[in-house]
């Protein structure tokens, strides 16, 4: 089987990482292929935030686990809903383009596969829209210098798995449509 293909079938989430630091040459390399995702109209509206410092991921992650307790999605206390990894690329993109979603979307895919084609696993976690919508979020990215009107798409968390992740479900029969 072609090994793009094999990666795109095999890849899966994880929820358990370990501490085990993403070297930055790998990093670097999951970024780049977010990049080079598609885009509407060339427009390359997405950005990441790669967050590696310890206390500022542990920030964006509690503001993530504040968003999910108010929606009753999370139990009160202590909660990671990073799951240890210790790399957060956060995608955003700019509210004025239409497709920014869809681009952040695929920027987002593009790193999960990338990740799993250099041996790092991953998951993809929401609520970055409503973390980057706060005021708290907004602070955040302009104390890094991040200026513009940016929706948050997903939060690409990287690291190594303290357990292998499992096979995948089967595949669900009709869900292809030919029109021939």
């Amino acid at each position: 089987m072609n090994e793009t293909i094999q990666t795109l079938k095999t890849r899966r989430s994880v929820r358990n990482f370990t501490d085990k630091p993403v070297p930055r040459e790998l990093i670097e390399q999951i970024i780049d292929a977010g990049l080079w995702a598609p885009n509407g109209m060339g427009r390359q509206s997405p950005i990441i935030v790669a967050v590696t410092d310890r206390a500022l991921r542990d920030r964006i992650s509690k503001m993530n686990g504040d968003v999910m307790r108010a929606g009753g999605y999370a139990p009160e206390g202590e909660f990671d809903p990073f799951y240890g990894g210790p790399v957060v690329l956060v995608v955003l993109a700019d509210r004025a383009v239409g497709t920014c979603v869809y681009d952040g979307s695929l920027v987002m895919g593009n790193m999960l596969n990338a990740a799993k084609s250099l041996g790092v696993d991953s998951i993809w976690i929401h609520r970055a829209k409503e973390v980057f919508d706060s005021e708290e979020g907004k602070a955040i990215l302009a104390s890094l210098g991040v200026e513009g009107d940016y929706e948050g798409v997903g939060n690409c968390v990287l690291g190594y798995a303290e357990t292998p992740a499992g096979e995948g479900a089967p595949r669900k029969d009709n869900r292809v449509f030919w029109a021939e």
